[in-house]
C-alpha cells in the first residue's frame, strides 16, 4: 500500500513552524477548546474555514457537509450543533454557502447523479419554493448565485429551528444564527443579512432576507444584468440602510 508521503512530510514541515512561531501553541491547544463559533459549511475544498476568516485551530467549531444543509433527521449535523451549543456555548453559528456550489448546481439538473441525489432533493425543494423568484434570472451562472443565496437562508432558517436552539433561547442563552455566503472568486464572505438573536426574530429575519432577493430581483429587472452578486448586494444593502 502506498503511504502518502508527501502529506506526512508536509504535516511535520507544518508543525516545526508552528513550534518556531509559538513554541506553546500545541500544549494550549490541547488542553481545551473553547471557540464561541460554531461554522456550517460545504464540503467543498475550496472554501477552507478557518483560513476564511483567519481564524487558528481551536477558535472555529466545524461542520461540513455537501452544499451546507441542515436537515431536521441529519443526526451528524443535529448532533454538532447540540455539542456546540449546549458543550461548547458557542454565541455565533453561521450557515457558509459559497458561489457556483456544485451541488446546488446538481440538485437543479435534470439528469440523475446517483446516491447523492436524495440529498440533493433537499436543495431541489428550496429551488421549488423560490421558483418563481429564480425565474427573473436568465442566466443561469445568475440563477445557480441566487439559489446558492436562497439555499444558505433556508438553511439558517432550519437551524433556528432545532429543538436545540430553542431550547437554548428559551433558556435565555446568549446565541446568534446568520446566513453567510462566500465568493471563490474573490474570497469575500457576502453577508446574507439573515441574523436571528431569539425565537421571534426568526421569522422577522426569514422574511427581511428574502425581500433583499426579491430587491435583486428589482434591480436585473431595471437593467442590472451584468452586475456581479457582490455588487448587486451592495446596491440592496444601500437601499434599506
Amino acid at each position: 500500500m502506498k503511504r502518502l508521503t508527501e502529506l506526512l512530510d508536509s504535516n511535520r514541515e507544518w508543525a516545526e513552524k508552528i513550534n518556531q512561531e509559538d513554541p506553546a501553541f500545541f500544549e494550549t491547544l490541547a488542553q481545551q477548546q473553547a471557540p464561541e463559533y460554531l461554522w456550517i459549511g460545504c464540503s467543498d475544498s475550496r472554501v477552507p474555514a478557518n483560513e476564511i476568516v483567519g481564524m487558528l485551530p481551536g477558535e472555529l467549531f466545524v461542520h461540513r457537509n455537501v452544499s451546507n444543509l441542515v436537515v431536521h433527521t441529519d443526526m451528524n449535523c443535529l448532533a454538532v450543533i447540540q455539542y456546540a451549543v449546549e458543550v461548547l456555548k458557542v454565541k455565533h453559528i453561521m450557515v457558509v454557502g459559497h458561489y457556483g456550489c456544485g451541488g446546488v448546481a446538481a440538485a437543479i439538473e435534470t439528469e440523475p447523479h446517483g446516491l447523492i441525489d436524495n440529498w440533493l432533493r433537499h436543495i431541489r425543494k428550496v429551488y421549488q419554493k423560490h421558483r418563481e423568484l429564480l425565474s427573473a434570472w436568465d442566466n443561469s451562472h445568475q440563477q445557480l448565485d441566487r439559489l446558492c443565496e436562497l439555499n444558505v437562508i433556508e438553511q439558517a432558517c432550519n437551524v433556528c429551528e432545532t429543538t436545540v436552539v430553542q431550547q437554548a433561547w428559551a433558556n435565555g442563552q446568549d446565541l446568534k444564527v446568520h446566513g453567510w455566503i462566500y465568493g471563490l472568486s474573490d474570497g469575500l464572505i457576502n453577508d446574507l443579512e439573515f441574523n436571528a438573536a431569539n425565537a421571534e426574530s426568526v421569522e422577522e429575519e426569514y422574511k427581511l432576507a428574502i425581500n433583499k432577493v426579491e430587491k435583486l430581483r428589482e434591480l436585473v429587472q431595471n437593467s442590472e444584468k451584468t452586475q456581479n452578486a457582490r455588487s448587486l448586494w451592495d446596491k440592496v444593502r444601500s437601499i434599506f440602510n
